[in-house]
């Protein structure tokens, strides 16, 4: 199976794996922390190793990191963690739009053909971020969404 390893942290919420994507010093890691405060488990941090598996994205920590997460003012800590999950969904730290357009990750050439996973943009320094993610993979999939009125009010 290929795999690519790509500058991203990841988590598990329930049986989902929630990507986070951002440069360095953008709060990967902080977000990935209060995640795992909250009851979802580590999967990797700041390294993630992606392959495809029967059509869907699956995250794992390179060996080399396993277990392991950078906590800024502590240092790197051993952390119980998932050993693989499929992705559900998919977030790049930034400046959100109100009422965005729904959009996917494109992960880097050289997997396959992949089920499309869901991209939401935040602002992980945000109190409700991790809210914000939960809400965000349970929306999406179980089709909550209300493109109908979401379209009428972005005019």
């Amino acid at each position: 199976m290929k795999t690519i390893n790509i500058h991203a942290s990841c988590v598990a919420i329930g049986a989902r794996g929630v990507l986070i994507l951002g440069e360095s010093g953008a709060g990967k890691s902080d977000l990935l922390l209060r995640l795992m405060d909250e009851g979802a488990r580590l999967v990797a941090d700041d390294r993630t190793e992606l392959a495809v598996a029967k059509g869907r994205v699956v995250a794992r920590a390179p060996k080399s990191i396993a277990g392991l997460m950078e906590v800024r003012g502590l240092g790197i800590i051993s952390q119980p963690f998932a050993e693989s999950v499929a992705l559900g969904l998919a977030v790049r730290l930034g400046e959100a739009t109100r009422l965005p357009e729904p959009t996917f990750y494109v992960p880097p050439e050289g997997l396959g053909p992949i089920k499309p996973v869901p991209l939401i943009v935040l602002d992980g320094r945000m109190a409700s971020a991790s809210a914000r993610i939960r809400l965000a993979l349970k929306a999406f999939s179980r089709g909550l969404f209300r493109e109908d009125v979401n379209r009428n009010n972005a005019k």
